[in-house]
């Protein structure tokens, strides 16, 4: 698009595009980058390769969905802060749009057995999703014997007990302060930026629960939006991360949810296009009905805009910092380790008999020795649980 084209013309564009993907774009972060890459650098030209891979660098530095983070950081290239505001918000509104329909089915008619049989039959595919991802997340996080060893402490740590942010945030300073211990005075100023990240990751881990914690307890808008925007604020790693997040707060510590209904809302999530962090818009539907959405899916999105529009001066000098990325892969290996721990209590949420466990065995077989898209076995697996729920 020409330079001179007006901002307004640019904004309409970006809206239009990023309805377009929000609605489409499947297969996790990287299938979603993937399809943005086609559109914007292939197809529009609104940035080169090189531009576009030093955004999807920013988007993994910061807390928040990539995919998502992506988006914002192309709409803010293309029209400046508005455009910033119009890109992110028109990928996510299709799939919050989407899970709230959804959500509103699960609510009014989730006993039926059309969508009782759909979600039996999703869950052991999502579980062989997750296994998965575990299993290449740690290959490529574990990189050397230190890692590893801080992986398995990680995992340690998080049988004993220790919440989710304290485990994250020490692995990665742990990691971030042995690289910083040999390099003297150089690696001071990332060494502060880092420890101010603990320090904000650890006081959210024990500051007071914004919620009683008893069953049945009195839950308001304000708990919901707080909680989310704390969540949205912390958490590297994406969607399964995430998952891991809510299983020890709102299932182990906060008890909002029950562990069915947190995988429920995981499926949903991976049945849908667009973020899995539109997890927390089910969620808060469960909770408080649409209000309860709407403010769950503003609390765990709105710090992806901050971090966004904050942190484009100070990606280059983080990059370039090898303290940011020795602290960046202690925070991967302790998240695959928190990911390996919650999936164990989620498998057993979801292989429940002989089906299922047949219906995970093949997924594997399936996705062994073929390439099928994961969406299919989604389809296949739904499909196959609602047929045996009828009939």
């Amino acid at each position: 698009m020409p330079d001179d084209e007006p901002r307004g013309g640019r904004l309409l564009e970006l809206a239009l595009v990023f309805l377009r993907l929000g609605a489409t774009a499947i297969g996790g972060p990287g299938g979603q980058i993937a399809m943005v890459r086609q559109e914007v650098v292939k197809r529009r030209g609104w940035m080169t390769d090189e531009e576009f891979l030093d955004r999807v660098g920013a988007a993994n530095l910061i807390p928040g969905p990539s995919s998502t983070e992506v988006t914002i950081f192309t709409g803010f290239l293309r029209a400046g802060l508005p455009g910033l505001v119009v890109a992110g918000a028109a990928y996510m509104l299709p799939a919050v749009a989407i899970v709230a329909a959804m959500a509103w089915i699960y609510v009014r008619f989730g006993n039926l057995p059309q969508i009782a049989g759909l979600l039996y039959g999703v869950k052991p595919a999502v579980i062989v999703l997750v296994v998965e991802a575990v299993w290449k997340l740690a290959r490529a996080a574990a990189r050397t014997v230190f890692l590893g060893m801080l992986g398995l402490a990680t995992v340690a740590a998080t049988l004993a007990g220790a919440g989710a942010l304290a485990v994250i945030a020490g692995a990665g300073a742990v990691a971030g302060f042995a690289e910083w211990s040999k390099r003297t005075n150089r690696g001071m100023a990332a060494a502060a930026v880092l420890s101010g990240v603990v320090a904000i990751a650890l006081a959210s881990q024990f500051a007071p629960p914004f919620a009683t914690g008893e069953p049945g307890g009195t839950i308001g808008l304000h708990n919901v939006f707080l909680y989310f925007l704390r969540t949205g604020s912390v958490i590297y790693g994406g969607g399964l991360v995430l998952m891991a997040f809510l299983e020890k707060d709102l299932v182990a510590g906060l008890h909002w949810v029950t562990s069915k209904q947190l995988l429920d809302a995981i499926a949903i999530g991976q049945v849908t296009p667009g973020p899995v962090f539109t997890t927390a818009t089910f969620i808060g539907y469960v909770l408080l009905g649409l209000r309860g959405a709407l403010v769950a899916t503003a609390g765990i999105f709105l710090p992806s805009f901050v971090f966004c529009a904050i942190s484009g001066p100070f990606i280059p000098v983080l990059r370039r910092s090898q303290v940011a990325s020795e602290f960046l892969n202690g925070v991967n290996v302790a998240s695959v380790a928190l990911m390996a721990v919650v999936s164990w209590d989620l498998a057993r949420a979801a292989l429940v008999d002989p089906l299922t466990i047949g219906l995970a065995a093949g997924c594997v077989i399936l996705l062994a020795l073929t390439k099928i898209r994961f969406g299919w076995l989604l389809l296949a697996c739904g499909l196959t649980g609602a047929f045996v729920h009828r009939f």
